[in-house]
């Protein structure tokens, strides 16, 4: 038996533990971690044992394969002696009755495949000491609510209120007097009835968002907000992932699941994209729905569940039900309110309020340092219809920023649609309807792609003639001739 490696610096990062038999796979695991975590090492149990006795190791890294006790026949001792510990599993061996056995009886957090990927690996541990601390942190929860203290019903009334003000209707950005405010007017109210309600509106446009601020403007706000998309995975996966499954009702199914409703009990749920769901899904939401109680895949017994639904589509439902795609009931059944969001092309107004609030995020998130739009950047903005509403703004801005140098975003940062999109709205506001002519003749059409195609590079170069002349191919004269010709003088 080899001594374990115990030495340990002296500083606050987690403690990992590697357990390999094979030295140059215990420096290679140390090399790819020893940056972010310390690192124990030890070649079999029996020392992998001693370092766990006298060191409060946060992660074990364990071989499945070495010489005495196996890994996961150790790790099944150390989820019974140290159980706050996270146990990751490494083999060379795709068995699948080890990776059950790892997953029901030794408790462990992942099974990492030889040959692992350093940043795979790193990735996972990363995630193991966050799961850890997370856990502390719900012990700790858990803790607090038995005592049921005057203080932890006071933090939890400022958690409400800081939630509330977080995602409540006034974190809707918007100008005064935007179509939103009477869209959040009507919400607010009926969020104190507990009604379900389908959010229409295309892609984009905030649906959740509004879902959001119902739930926490609504009596259920203390309970939980839980979200799922139901076009973004099959009916079969949908309808475990909402009702939960018993072990054994399905290839894979290795042990109860929860579903969604139960997890939303006392809360709400949203069910974005509902018009995408098939025929038969429906049969079973309409169910639930009607009788307040759900039967997971695979069981026997009803569970009942108390639950706000908040739906979301972009497809028009009443059309769908005409044409035999939705059912009638289940429609009536979600639809108790119907509030239908407008797009950002119907709210120009909201657009650079938005912007200026998604910019911050976006810096934030980037790690920029804050910015500001100039002047042309936020003519861009208005002037583009945003066919994408503000997902597509938001993708837009994110480019311009990590595209920018200093504190200015300016309008060249934009991709060309929106340079092209805006020249066709500055034709659009003279009076034409569309960004080029619908009618005329071929040369009225071609100056309408000249304008256009000059205020882009314009734009894109920040009004500087000698380097759009260059890209253009023209003259400073010639290129002054074309701009004083479409009237696009600039700044």
């Amino acid at each position: 038996m080899n001594a374990p490696d115990l030495t340990v610096p002296t500083d606050d990062l987690p403690l990992v533990l590697v357990v390999d038999d094979e030295v140059r796979s215990q420096e290679a695991m140390r090399r790819t971690l020893d940056e972010e975590f310390r690192i124990l090492t030890a070649s079999d149990a029996e020392s992998a044992r001693a370092a766990m006795e006298q060191h409060a190791v946060a992660v074990i890294l364990c071989d499945q394969r070495m010489p005495g006790l196996s890994g996961v026949a150790f790790l099944q001792e150390a989820r019974e002696r140290w159980p706050e510990t996270v146990r990751i599993i490494i083999s060379g061996y795709a068995d699948s009755e080890d990776i059950i056995t790892g997953i029901n009886e030794a408790g462990i957090f992942q099974y990492v495949l030889k040959p692992w990927v350093p940043d795979h690996l790193l990735e996972t541990v990363r995630s193991a000491v966050e799961a850890r601390t997370l856990q502390h942190g719900l012990h700790r929860l858990e803790v607090d609510l038995r005592a049921g203290t005057t203080a932890l019903r006071a933090r939890k009334q400022e958690r409400l209120r800081q939630a509330k003000s977080v995602f409540g209707f006034e974190r809707i950005v918007r100008e005064p007097g935007s179509p939103l405010d009477a869209l959040c007017g009507v919400a607010e109210r009926i969020a104190r009835h507990d009604l379900s309600v389908l959010v229409l509106g295309e892609s984009g446009t905030g649906k959740e968002l509004l879902a959001r601020a119902i739930h926490y403007a609504s009596p259920r706000m203390a309970g939980p907000f839980v979200v799922e998309n139901c076009a973004a995975i099959p009916d079969t996966l949908l309808e475990s992932e909402l009702f939960g499954h018993k072990r054994g009702a399905f290839t894979g199914a290795v042990e109860d699941h929860q579903g969604l409703f139960q997890r939303a009990h006392g809360g709400t749920i949203f069910l974005d994209e509902i018009g995408e769901t098939s025929p038969s899904f429906q049969v079973r939401l309409l169910r639930v729905l009607q009788e307040g109680e759900l039967r997971p895949v695979g069981g026997t017994r009803s569970i009942a569940v108390d639950v706000r639904v908040i739906a979301a589509t972009h497809r028009d439902l009443e059309a769908d039900v005409r044409a035999g795609r939705f059912r009638e009931d289940l429609y009536y059944r979600l639809a108790g309110v119907s509030l239908s969001v407008p797009p950002l092309r119907e709210r120009p107004g909201d657009v650079l309020p938005i912007a200026q609030h998604v910019l911050a995020d976006v810096c934030r998130e980037l790690g920029h340092e804050a910015m500001a739009f100039d002047e042309d950047a936020r003519a861009v903005l208005v002037g583009y219809p945003w066919p994408g509403n503000v997902r597509e703004l938001r993708n837009e801005i994110a480019r311009a920023v990590a595209l920018a140098d200093g504190q200015v975003l300016h309008a060249g940062g934009f991709s060309s649609k929106l340079l092209q999109g805006q020249a066709g709205a500055a034709q659009a506001s003279a009076g034409q309807t569309t960004a080029l002519p619908a009618t005329g003749t071929l040369q009225e059409r071609l100056d309408a792609i000249e304008a256009m195609l000059l205020r882009e590079v314009m734009l894109r170069q920040r009004w500087n003639k000698t380097r759009a002349a260059e890209e253009l191919g023209l003259s400073r004269v010639g290129l002054r001739a074309k701009l004083q010709r479409f009237g696009l003088g600039g700044r």
